[in-house]
């Protein structure tokens, strides 16, 4: 009788570990997949992404870089073109793409 008595609150203590786990959620989430989302406003954030990594999201979103691009307060930025249209592109470290 002592032995279940003590599993009890043992077997309740997991139960409420897991339960929050799964309700919280990520309170930060970075880049989950590989496909370029397009957004509003760029996320604000330290970008660790490299140059090449940024140019390629940039590629595989539609646009064709056309200068070098610059990393400026946590955005990789450049000059691009996309259906005949020239723009500046802008890739957060979350990896969202948006343009000016």
């Amino acid at each position: 009788m002592l032995r279940y008595l003590m599993a009890i609150p043992a077997l309740a203590l997991l139960g409420v570990g897991a339960s929050a786990q799964t309700q919280a959620g990520s309170h930060n989430p970075v880049v989950k997949n590989g496909a370029p989302h397009q957004v509003a406003a760029p996320a604000k954030g330290a970008n660790s992404f490299t140059e090449d990594q940024a140019r390629g999201r940039f590629t595989k979103a539609g646009y064709t870089v056309a200068s070098k691009l610059t990393k400026q307060d946590g955005l990789w930025q450049g000059a691009a073109t996309k259906g005949g249209k020239r723009m500046t592109v802008m890739l957060d470290y979350k990896g969202n793409i948006t343009t000016r």
